[in-house]
């Protein structure tokens, strides 16, 4: 122990060498001699697969020189494939880098170029994919690591070391990570031999304490570090047996030994998980019992601890991103109300929905208000931006957050650009956000003084750029300008009017403004109106309302009266009159013209309605017609009653009468679809066709055996004039076992009724065909599932596909019914990696116009809404968002009616429809209705939890109660 307790310092280098261990290969893999090394390698890969008894028989056998021969020629095909493997991958990397200067957003595309580089070991082109990517979007968890792991083994130098260390400080920016903070204050522990080495670690730790010492669950491998490094320097105080201690070694334990207490306590007082054996860790440690403040602290720490446990476990159970449970944890915090605590769980969130901005946007908005810190605030607020820059409200909130600290003008003017090549969209979001920046713009001038020249100069410049911006570019990406009442315009005018006093100049605005299409809305000459009344002269004011009657169409007499009563006060008798005169002459044209588009629009109405009276007759006598073709004749019903109730008794054999005989044909004819044809051949049909009909009608009468349901597969929705469906169905499904049974079901009258039952041998052959569902089958998809009785299984459900939110599946609507699936995954393709792609079709197999893009991840999905939404697909504007399907209808229960508790008879159905009757043949005294705005979803009606066992009695005897019982009950009231 005295000699390790008297080792030195480990020299700068030590540390990566230990901590590199195995991954030395890796490092001499990653060198420029790599691929050499790979060789050399496999060479001595052939040397150790020899036979023994080859190295006995020696170098001068003759046996040996064709081993040689055959072992350097496999050699050779193994290099042969390296090179032509390394130049796909080089080819590869060649379109990566020419497809990423066109599109330098695309996220996958660098991830694709970086995974290759590394494969490569082309470390200087990695070096900089790496840092182009980091300068368009933050980077993972994953690939922050993986960048410093390369860097670390390539840094040998003490020049090296610093730009690591830069490398680390960029890193901790993006996301909160424990491992990169635990690696950052691993890698500082191998530099403290440099001069100052030990306090550049320990300052390490402490920053991530503060940054990650929260995290319930990872916080603690953060603390451990930190004691079990100042535990090694205690060590290394220590002196040597045999000697003794000087005042200033004493002294310098004896703060170290301060530095450990301190850690342990700070631990001790925040709720992590595992703290009972920190606690018993610390009295082991001190060797003494522990004073009152350190248990008072520790013991309310665990209270705190125990209240956020559900949320942790909450969070260990669901499946990620978790943004429910995330959620609750953040609501839980902010009502607790400590700030650090709200602090890290918002960051916690953020790094599992780094692609959510509302959640940006309320932990931004947290920080402008409560916690208030510069730079904690604004670096959230650059997070936010570079996650979800699509959002035009988190570049507002950046803008309106620099400038409340004070940043430098140059940083805000330069964010505001970043801003305007993030990409909205739609039109509005660049108004709201020329709108910012103009705003931060004039708050920046101070009107008061005469050397404000050169910010009001800016001012106006920028105005001017913003309004050539909206109509140039904006106009001609979105075909909208987005600001059509021209707001922006009018604050410029509002400001040179009242700060400026250059009322010219804001009649030269609201010329232009009036001649982009709002001459005829009343409201905008009456803002020119009040401006004119509070910074300019009666007579532009005048001028003003006279143009405003002559072009407002909307509301005109508001105009008109706005005008008499400026007259009233301003004007002279002259002025009175002509403004009475050009009023009435126009208000006698608009008059006119709204009597014109009334007798107009009372033509268009009427004819809209006899079109429509037309359809509506015209569709009464198409379902007339049918009606009448189809009406059964006195035959044919019997013929049904006998089928739906039995055979009739045997009666006396009959005559026909010639007219009963010509009835019974015509119905025939009407069957068939021949009525109202002559000269159609009447058909006669053979024996053996009558025998296969008879067959064919009765083999749906065939009982289904359930104990084979697991070999069986039910098929549904096929065509009713499908040629030959056995042999169809039987074509389809044979490559997925022997067949056992094909069982058709028919109508009475020996149609097929689209749906079938598949029995196979093996119950394997039987889950595999359940991979056709859906499949397309003439024209229409064809539905398979497994044979499952419903009524022994009534939660059961046919439909495979998900109900709720979907964030790595998109949802693409207004399709044109042409589109294929081909066309789609051209459309999606270069958006991410695609896993399926289905079309929504109806029943009939028709296209709804509707399909579901399925991506690998969120980030994929997100970044394809962003691009894809709005798009234009053969003459069609697509719609895209984010797959949530809603919420399927509950079928009712069919027993019951939906109403716990009701003893109302099932209506009975036979094969024909309804029964004969739909009279209800329990008396309304005995029928149970549940109390008006009551609920039995979540439980049972209370008078059935009070009377259970009577009513399960009543039921039992009025199902035993016959017709008399009825009768006796009736006469008794």
């Amino acid at each position: 122990m005295a000699s390790e307790a008297a080792e030195p310092p480990m020299e700068p280098g030590d540390k990566d060498r230990d901590r590199a261990g195995p991954g030395d290969k890796d490092r001499d893999r990653a060198g420029p001699g790599g691929r050499d090394r790979a060789g050399d390698r496999d060479s001595s890969g052939d040397e150790e697969e020899m036979e023994p008894g080859d190295e006995e028989t020696g170098a001068g056998d003759g046996a040996g020189d064709g081993d040689e021969a055959e072992a350097d020629s496999g050699s050779g095909e193994e290099m042969d494939d390296s090179s032509d493997d390394e130049q796909e991958n080089e080819a590869e990397i060649q379109r990566l880098e020419e497809q990423l200067s066109i599109s330098a957003y695309d996220y996958n595309c660098h991830i694709d170029l970086i995974k290759l580089l590394r494969q490569e070991g082309e470390l200087v082109k990695l070096r900089c994919a790496r840092q182009t990517m980091s300068e368009l979007f933050p980077l993972t968890e994953e690939l922050w690591l993986d960048w410093l792991k390369d860097e670390i083994r390539m840094a040998e130098k003490p020049h090296d070391r610093e730009k690591v260390y830069e490398l680390f400080e960029k890193a901790i920016k993006d996301y909160i990570c424990p491992e990169i903070w635990l690696e950052y204050a691993q890698y500082s522990i191998g530099g403290i031999g440099l001069q100052g080495g030990i306090e550049r670690a320990r300052g390490i730790f402490d920053r991530a304490l503060t940054a990650v010492g929260l995290h319930m669950t990872k916080g603690v491998a953060i603390w451990e570090a930190f004691r079990e490094f100042e535990n090694a320097i205690l060590g290394t105080l220590q002196a040597l047996p045999g000697t003794i201690v000087t005042p200033d070694q004493q002294e310098a334990m004896n703060k170290q030994l301060d530095r450990v207490h301190a850690l342990f306590k700070r631990q001790l007082a925040i709720p992590l998980l595992d703290m009972e054996s920190t606690y018993a860790e610390y009295e082991e440690w001190a060797d003494e019992v522990l004073n009152e403040s350190v248990k008072q602290f520790y013991k309310k720490a665990l209270q705190q601890m125990e209240k956020r446990k559900p949320f942790e476990e909450a969070l260990l159970a669901a499946d990620p991103p978790k943004l429910a449970e995330y959620q609750a944890y953040i609501d839980f915090e902010v009502k607790d109300g400590d700030p650090a605590r709200i602090q890290i769980t918002f960051e916690r969130t953020l790094s599992e929905n780094c692609l959510v901005p509302d959640l940006w946007a309320r932990y931004t908005v947290y920080l402008d208000r409560k916690l208030k810190i510069k730079d904690v605030v604004l670096s959230a607020h650059e997070r936010a931006v570079r996650n979800c820059p699509w959002i035009v409200g988190l570049w507002k909130r950046y803008i309106l957050a620099l400038e409340r600290h004070q940043v430098e003008h140059k940083i805000v003017t330069d964010t505001f650009e970043k801003a305007l090549n993030a990409g909205f969209i739609q039109a509005t979001d660049y108004v709201e956000l020329w709108q910012a920046f103009l705003d931060y713009l004039r708050r920046r001038v101070d009107f008061s003084e005469a050397d404000s020249s050169k910010e009001l100069e800016e001012l106006r410049s920028a105005y001017s750029r913003g309004v050539d911006y909206l109509k140039q570019d904006i106009e001609q990406r979105f075909s909208e300008s987005g600001d059509s009442s021209c707001t922006i315009l009018q604050n410029w005018a509002r400001i040179e009017a009242r700060l400026c006093r250059n009322m010219q100049k804001a009649r030269e605005l609201w010329d232009r403004i009036m001649t982009k299409g709002n001459a005829k809305y009343a409201n905008m000459w009456l803002e020119y109106f009040n401006l004119e009344r509070a910074h300019g002269d009666p007579q532009h004011c005048r001028k003003a309302l006279h143009r405003a009657v002559q072009c407002t169409t909307d509301y005109p007499e508001h105009v008109s009266e706005v005008l008499l009563t400026f007259e009233r006060v301003e004007g002279s008798l002259d002025d009175w009159d002509l403004a009475v005169e050009k009023t009435e002459t126009r208000m006698n044209h608009i008059n006119e013209w709204r009597a014109k588009a009334a007798v107009k629009d009372a033509l268009q109405t009427k004819q809209e309605e006899e079109k429509t009276s037309q359809r509506k007759k015209a569709r009464s006598e198409k379902k007339a017609a049918k009606k009448a073709q189809k009406q059964p004749t006195t035959g044919d019903k019997r013929k049904a009653d006998e089928e739906e109730w039995g055979a009739l008794p045997d009666k006396p054999n009959k005559k026909r009468r010639a007219g009963e005989l010509e009835e019974t044909e015509e119905a025939m004819a009407t069957e068939c679809g021949l009525f109202g044809r002559k000269g159609i051949a009447k058909t006669v049909e053979t024996p053996a066709q009558q025998k296969h009909k008879a067959v064919v009608a009765t083999r749906n009468k065939v009982p289904h055996d359930n104990s084979k349901d697991d070999l069986t597969v039910f098929v549904s929705n096929l065509a009713y004039s499908m040629h030959d469906p056995e042999d169809r169905i039987k074509e389809i499904f044979a490559s997925f076992g022997q067949i056992a049974d094909i069982r058709l079901v028919y109508s009475n009258r020996g149609h097929f009724r689209g749906y079938c039952y598949v029995e196979f041998k093996e119950k394997e052959a039987a889950t595999n065909a359940l991979k056709l569902d859906r499949q397309e089958l003439e024209g229409r998809p064809m539905f398979i599932s497994p044979c499952v009785d419903k009524a022994k299984n009534p939660e059961f459900k046919v439909f495979r596909y998900s109900s709720s939110l979907e964030k790595h599946k998109i949802f693409i609507s207004g399709l044109p019914f042409s589109c294929t699936r081909e066309d789609l995954e051209e459309l999606c393709k270069d958006h991410g990696n695609l896993k399926e792609i289905r079309l929504v079709t109806n029943r009939s197999g028709k296209p709804k116009g509707l399909a579901y893009v399925e991506f690998e991840n969120e980030t994929q999905a997100s970044l394809a809404v962003l691009k894809l939404d709005g798009n234009v697909l053969k003459d069609h504007t697509i719609s895209v968002a984010i797959s949530n399907p809603p919420q399927r209808k509950q079928t009712a229960n069919v027993e019951t009616g939906g109403t716990s508790g009701s003893f109302l008879p099932r209506q009975v159905y036979g094969p024909r429809g309804k029964g004969r009757t739909q009279l209800a043949l329990v008396p309304r005294a005995l029928q149970r209705l549940p109390a008006p705005g009551t609920s039995t979803e979540n439980g049972t009606l209370r008078e059935q939890d009070d009377n259970a066992k009577g009513d399960s009695t009543r039921a039992a005897d009025m199902k035993k109660m016959t017709n008399a019982d009825f009768a006796k009950m009736l006469l008794r009231k």
